[in-house]
């Protein structure tokens, strides 16, 4: 994932609203953090969306669980009539 603190010049502009309960507590948190509000929003939001990509990506099963995904990618390939049909067509984007 991108890192939060680069040398990249900051060009993009965010805006955002919030109440001021939500301004104080930021505000603090900054200042115990040392570090700016801006960079405070910053790190913090870019983490948390680095969590939610991730929890897209990865995920934790079990022993017996991971046993059985094994058990279906090494079973041989079976005839899908439906993905044969779909990739016979042409691609959406290069018909006119």
């Amino acid at each position: 994932m991108a890192s939060t603190t680069t040398s990249a010049p900051r060009s993009a502009r965010l805006g955002l609203r919030a109440t001021p309960e939500q301004e104080r507590v930021l505000r603090r948190a900054a200042a115990v953090a040392h570090k700016s509000l801006t960079d405070f929003i910053l790190d913090s939001a870019c983490q948390a969306a680095e969590q939610t990509l991730l929890d897209q990506r990865l995920f934790l099963v079990s022993g017996g669980e991971y046993q059985a995904l094994l058990d279906l990618l090494d079973r041989p390939a079976q005839d899908n009539p439906g993905l044969r049909d779909l990739f016979s067509r042409a691609d959406p984007w290069d018909t006119p």
